[in-house]
């Protein structure tokens, strides 16, 4: 089953996405959870971790971080370079609604400023839909960090490490802090920075990636990897 968290608001849409799972996960420790992020997407992952259930566990839980590529200049550059198209990001979901719609886990599509083709397909499967569009005054809410994503986007170590630690302090989830790093690695290489190329954020939007696979596979502290790598950039 799908649920559906999409909007022009990208704060509160991440916000209240990684809420929702954080709330999903108290209420059924049982269930796995994986977030795969659009670079992890592979037709052999979506198939072992949304299709198919586990020996030990009942059902699990996915969360399909910002899937789909948004059409800008810089996108279309930087993923033609890194291999990344639409079928291997968005056309795989596209291929795969069906069975996610069908299938006992529950699948959170992570999607803000999904275009509007995209989202009528989506809600057209989805379980839920939950959109969130920018409204004057924003609202302000733990689960987005402006504070670590500016320390990212200007570059500085010292603050991106001192924002992760008060953030974690704070009771931000160290998954939720990753995504949102990963995130603004991708929005740099979209749209470009004063502080990094292109090519540089895709290089950090690869480090992430490569930091969160480290931790699942060999256990590692995901709040200490992130403070290294803040202290890397």
């Amino acid at each position: 089953m799908i649920y559906l968290f999409h909007g022009s608001d990208v704060e509160k849409t991440r916000t209240k996405a990684f809420e929702w799972v954080a709330k999903a996960r108290a209420k059924e420790p049982n269930l796995a959870y994986v977030r795969l992020a659009r670079e992890e997407l592979t037709p052999a992952a979506l198939e072992d971790a949304a299709l198919s259930g586990g020996l030990f566990v009942k059902r699990l839980l996915i969360l399909l971080d910002d899937p789909f590529v948004v059409h800008t200049r810089y996108a279309q550059e930087q993923d033609a370079e890194i291999g990344e198209n639409e079928e291997t990001s968005s056309g795989l979901v596209e291929d795969h609604l069906d069975e996610l719609a069908a299938s006992d886990n529950a699948i959170v599509i992570l999607a803000p400023k999904l275009s509007a083709a995209k989202a009528k397909k989506l809600v057209a499967k989805a379980k839920v839909e939950y959109k969130f569009d920018t409204t004057a005054p924003r609202e302000s809410a733990r689960g987005f960090n402006s504070n670590v994503v500016n320390a990212l986007s200007t570059r500085s170590r010292e603050k991106l490490w001192l924002e992760i630690n008060r953030a974690l302090m704070a009771g931000d989830a160290p998954e939720m802090l990753h995504g949102l790093l990963h995130w603004k690695a991708r929005d740099i290489m979209e749209k470009g920075s004063r502080a990094w190329t292109p090519k540089e954020a895709r290089l950090v939007s690869l480090a992430l990636i490569a930091l969160l696979q480290s931790s699942r596979r060999s256990g590692l502290d995901l709040a200490l990897s992130l403070e290294r790598f803040a202290l890397s950039i």
